[in-house]
């Protein structure tokens, strides 16, 4: 099986700040100091990104199977151990889609898809993590 590499870079910005360069080269401050909140820590980075990967997915696959999707959003809420290192120990990823006519049983397959087979990251974190799907359907107006 081949492997493709990938290469990030985090540089020290000074006052427990960094920022992060990403392998397409897009910059971003992260904030590892607890209490600041003026940027996104790693770990909620990675809460993000569990719920980016998926979405893209999920929309990918409605629209190909031409539901009217008006509105989508992707909810991710993480479980951390109390010990240190403080790992995700669970995910629940909620998903919410709003439309006209969308069928619930394509919606739970296209979650399906991206949970088994296409979201990267949550193939990187299933090993340490669990992770749970719910959605629900709003029509719209």
């Amino acid at each position: 099986m081949e492997q493709s590499a990938y290469k990030a870079t985090v540089k020290f910005a000074g006052d427990e700040m960094f920022v992060g360069t990403s392998p397409s080269g897009h910059a971003f401050a992260i904030d590892t100091k607890g209490d600041r909140k003026s940027a996104p820590t790693p770990m909620e980075m990675l809460l993000v990104s569990v719920a980016a990967c998926t979405a893209a997915d999920v929309i990918s696959i409605l629209q190909k199977k031409r539901q009217d999707v008006t509105e989508y959003l992707v909810e991710v809420t993480g479980t951390r151990a109390e010990e240190h290192p403080r790992k995700y120990t669970a995910f629940n990823v909620h998903h919410i889609v709003r439309g006209r006519g969308i069928l619930e049983n394509a919606v739970a397959q296209a979650i399906e898809l991206s949970d088994t087979k296409y979201c990267s990251v949550a193939a990187t974190v299933r090993p340490t993590a669990e992770i749970t799907t719910t959605f629900e359907i709003i029509e719209a107006e």
